[in-house]
């Protein structure tokens, strides 16, 4: 049984998913705090105050408190926008800990801000230092270009976590051989543990019971893309296929596309809106498109159980929960040859792998699960089958654990005195 402090300046368990700043690492944190109090640990997560109403302590589920850190103006702001509060936040974390006369056996931190903040408190209480980036600056720039809104100071941070941090969690394959290869990371110090899924809130639906509620033809060939509405995420490429699809393969396609905040035209999710709905008409498939904003977490399942298939084709993602999802729900994946898609799904077993931004070689692939019904079927069989066997979080939280007990039994550490203040918080 172990203390462990879990710190997410961001991405808080509480958020509504689906925002632009809300989706993988908030579901991540909050079912990796329940695993591990399930488990037997004390779990208090350190998450950004973005709401003055919130107080500043809450008990949140047994042995599980979350802590509102008060670091910056008590409102949302991006996540771009937090760096300056690091210092404030890391304070805040060392002053809560002292008050309450509180050891931690561990802190595990979520992001590269939240290592940052984290750092003086290891230090100063010699406390073993998990880090998940969850995303790579240096990947980031790589992919986004001058959509990353990220200093450049970025870099030179994650570069002194990385060699300081007694442990780093690559999510996959890739994120490993990233670590390596631009950060110089130690593979000793690298342990790999993937994302996961709840196959108590995910569970395969009969497709055509799951359709009624939804007033979904029974008879057509629907495709599912759900995540966040941000133009990373290729929901643009999806929406070519299907007029692809359509058109060149005639097949009676349906595209629905679940996420985003489509309610207020404030937020970057409305831009995404009206740029998808654009591209859409362009192909001639906007009376077939449904796009019905975000959803509530219990509704998903019969959205995964009434499509044909699902579809994810970003072109860039660390490593993406919703393959997961959709396989726990039995249902095939159509992915991106990339970051994590390309290790949850296993190209012609349980899905297929595609290039990004290539719509013509995704409506090839959807027409051959089209046109083969039993196909599809037996990839959905076998990703339900690799979802449980790999990846619960269940199973992810008990890797975490193991891995947390090893290090607080070996803990030496691995920074010096100075590392913290070597690292500027200003531009």
């Amino acid at each position: 049984m172990q203390r462990i402090a879990i710190v997410s300046e961001h991405a808080s368990p509480l958020a509504a998913l689906g925002g632009v700043d809300s989706g993988g690492q908030n579901l991540y944190v909050a079912h990796v705090a329940r695993e591990l109090a399930r488990l037997g640990h004390y779990i208090d997560i350190f998450t950004r105050s973005d709401n003055p109403a919130l107080p500043q302590q809450m008990n949140w589920h047994e042995n599980i408190r979350i802590i509102h850190v008060p670091a910056g103006p008590p409102v949302f702001l991006p996540k771009e926008s937090l760096l300056p509060y690091m210092e404030e936040f890391g304070e805040f974390m060392q002053s809560y800990v002292c008050r309450n006369n509180i050891r931690y056996d561990i802190i595990h931190a979520n992001f590269f801000m939240s290592a940052l903040a984290a750092m003086p408190l290891a230090r100063n209480s010699n406390t073993p230092l998990a880090v998940t980036f969850h995303a790579l600056g240096k990947v980031r720039r790589l992919h986004q270009a001058q959509n990353d809104h990220f200093s450049d100071q970025r870099f030179s941070i994650e570069e002194e976590i990385v060699r300081i941090a007694d442990c780093i969690v690559a999510e996959c394959p890739q994120d490993r051989e990233d670590l390596i290869a631009l950060y110089d990371a130690d593979p000793a110090r690298i342990r790999m543990v993937p994302c996961g899924y709840d196959p108590a809130e995910l569970a395969p639906l009969d497709k055509q019971l799951a359709r009624e509620p939804l007033h979904w033809d029974p008879e057509a060939f629907y495709i599912l893309q759900l995540g966040r509405m941000v133009a990373r995420k290729g929901i643009d490429n999806v929406i070519r296929a299907v007029g692809s699809l359509r058109n060149e393969h005639h097949v009676d396609a349906r595209l629905c596309v679940v996420g985003g905040n489509l309610s207020d035209t404030q937020l970057g999710d409305f831009d995404e809106y009206d740029r998808l709905k654009s591209i859409a008409r362009e192909e001639h498939v906007d009376d077939i498109v449904e796009f019905t904003g975000s959803k509530a977490r219990g509704e998903l399942s019969r959205y995964y159980g009434a499509s044909d298939v699902f579809v994810t084709t970003p072109w860039y993602e660390p490593f993406g929960i919703t393959p997961l999802e959709a396989m726990g729900c039995n249902r095939p994946v159509i992915g991106s040859n990339t970051g994590g898609i390309k290790y949850s799904v296993l190209d012609g077993k349980t899905g297929f792998l595609v290039p990004p931004k290539d719509s013509e070689a995704l409506a090839i692939k959807l027409a051959l699960l089209a046109n083969n019904p039993f196909l599809a079927e037996k990839m959905g069989r076998a990703g339900a089958a690799r979802a449980r066997k790999m990846f619960t979080w269940r199973q992810v939280s008990t890797q975490l654990s193991d891995i947390f007990r090893e290090l607080d039994y070996q803990h030496t550490p691995q920074y010096s005195p100075s590392a913290f203040t070597r690292l500027s918080l200003t531009n």
